[in-house]
């Protein structure tokens, strides 16, 4: 006897931020769409999105170097930089929404305001590092940025960074108070939560262990109860596969051909945190280095506040390490059975190609805490093993495919991959992730509702107000949108610090 299918509007696979943020999207455009979530963990938000899965950077481009690159000629590219930004502001704009109409009730439980800066050393950096702040404080964007290399300044600054240390060779750092930490863990909770008393279904503890297209265009799935082992099947105009890692594995399973060639490489992250009052009280700042020759973009090394449960912590790394697994919880089977004849050479050329890459992530895994302590040092000086304790974080899977820079490209960053139809997506990729949700989840539905779009246009400039809008060419709306967001977020601390005004540069 077959189970009873059920049949939905909407299925959203994982229950991390993307998932929260499309369906919270939905909820707003068409309240009357029954939506289904199947989460295999016990909770929302327990893998990537987790708080102490990541460093719960507002990735706005204010202090991450990776996102302005130096050009044969000198110049610097600020183009990934403003890319970023604008994405940022869409989600901040977003949840600006969701508190004024009472959906968030204490904005502060996810983010609070924490400068954001770069630190570097070395005469060729700060010679960069000088360069890049030129060019990002003309941009509207970017203003109240502040450059120095004044040491005495810089021990204002972050003292917990200056404190011992030698200064023999010079050193710089750009500040801007514009800056946020963000507990993604506790916004995807709070968005499911909501999601939940408005008539979303959510099983926790569900498997979606296979999916596949229906006569009729719409999607069958298989769904599996962990507690107890029944498996039940569900029907869907419409499914996003935003499960992290585990996306691969279902976009393979859907049998869509714009998912065929694509692989994933897994690099797992770990941090140093410290949690001594009067150590952390030391240190108010997210601080970004530059990555080691040879590191990928997402290890790059930074000292960062983090808020958690209201209380302040240090994190410092990531330390990149290996694992075969997709996702935190997941199978050490995970790597090898993504690999399928369609991807097979692409994931050989990408092997042949990243051997850097490998060489790289084996020296990782074999550094001890005491070298980690090291590393750690060129950060804090003083810091002592005790002190710190070493915090396995989420797994990250970067995509890997064939592109005109060559086959088996390794691609950092994230990418939607939907069906010709718009009955299905998935989202795969990493950095800058969480942080530009709103303007992924937004990517989604223009690619997957093109007939619904232009009907829901008011709605989302009305949640979205700089939707459609290129923000840098509008110095005037990226100032009524910071006060507005500031003023809703309770990030107020810095109200008034938008208005234009000269960058500020402190030379020693």
């Amino acid at each position: 006897m077959s189970n009873p299918q059920t049949k939905t509007d909407v299925i959203l696979i994982g229950a991390g931020i993307m998932s929260a943020t499309l369906g919270s999207l939905l909820k707003e455009l068409v309240p009357d769409w029954k939506i289904t979530v199947f989460e295999r963990r016990a909770g929302a938000g327990e893998e990537s999105s987790n708080e102490w899965n990541n460093a719960g950077t507002g990735h706005s481009s204010l202090c991450e170097l990776n996102y302005t690159v130096e050009q044969p000629d000198g110049s610097i590219d600020i183009s990934k930089a403003i890319k970023v930004n604008e994405e940022y502001q869409f989600s901040k704009q977003f949840w600006s929404y969701l508190v004024k109409s009472k959906r968030i009730q204490h904005p502060q439980d996810f983010i609070v305001p924490v400068p954001h800066m770069s630190f570097v050393q070395g005469e060729a950096d700060v010679t960069f590092l000088k360069k890049r702040f030129e060019a990002l404080s003309q941009n509207p964007l970017f203003q109240g940025m502040e450059f120095s290399d004044d040491p005495e300044q810089l021990m204002e600054w972050i003292p917990l960074m200056m404190k011992d240390r030698r200064i023999n060779q010079p050193l710089a750092a750009t500040r801007i108070e514009s800056g946020t930490d963000v507990n993604f863990g506790a916004l995807t909770r709070i968005l499911f939560d909501h999601l939940q008393s408005n008539n979303t279904d959510i099983r926790y503890q569900h498997n979606v262990d296979d999916i596949k297209r229906a006569g009729d265009g719409s999607w069958d799935l298989k769904v599996r109860n962990l507690e107890n082992g029944t498996t039940t099947r569900h029907s869907a105009k419409f499914v996003f596969i935003g499960g992290g890692g585990g996306s691969l594995h279902l976009l393979q399973k859907s049998g869509i051909p714009e998912g065929k060639g694509i692989g994933g490489f897994p690099v797992s992250g770990l941090f140093m945190v410290c949690q001594k009052p009067d150590i952390v009280a030391q240190h108010h700042a997210k601080v970004y280095g530059k990555a080691a020759l040879g590191a990928p973009p997402m290890s790059v090394p930074h000292l960062d506040t983090r808020v958690i449960d209201k209380k302040e912590s240090l994190f410092f790394g990531p330390f990149a390490g290996f694992s075969p697994k997709f996702l935190k919880y997941g199978s050490v089977f995970d790597l090898i059975t993504s690999v399928k004849p369609g991807n097979l050479t692409t994931m050989l050329a990408a092997g042949a190609k990243n051997l850097s890459l490998t060489k790289y992530l084996i020296g990782q895994v074999m550094l001890s805490k005491d070298q980690r302590i090291e590393a750690l040092r060129e950060f804090v000086p003083g810091a002592q093993n005790g002190d710190w304790d070493l915090v396995v974080a989420g797994q990250r899977v970067q995509i890997i495919k064939d592109t005109a820079a060559g086959k088996g490209t390794l691609q950092f960053g994230t990418e939607v991959i939907s069906s010709a139809d718009g009955s299905i997506a998935a989202l795969l990729g990493a950095s800058p992730g969480a942080s530009t949700a709103v303007s992924v989840m937004l990517e989604v539905i223009g690619k997957c509702f093109p007939q619904q779009i232009k009907a829901w246009e008011p709605k989302i400039k009305e949640m979205i107000p700089a939707y459609g809008v290129t923000l840098m060419e509008n110095p005037k709306l990226i100032n009524e949108i910071q006060k507005l967001t500031d003023r809703s977020l309770n990030l107020t601390s810095r109200a008034g610090e938008y208005e234009k005004k000269a960058p500020v540069s402190s030379s020693s």
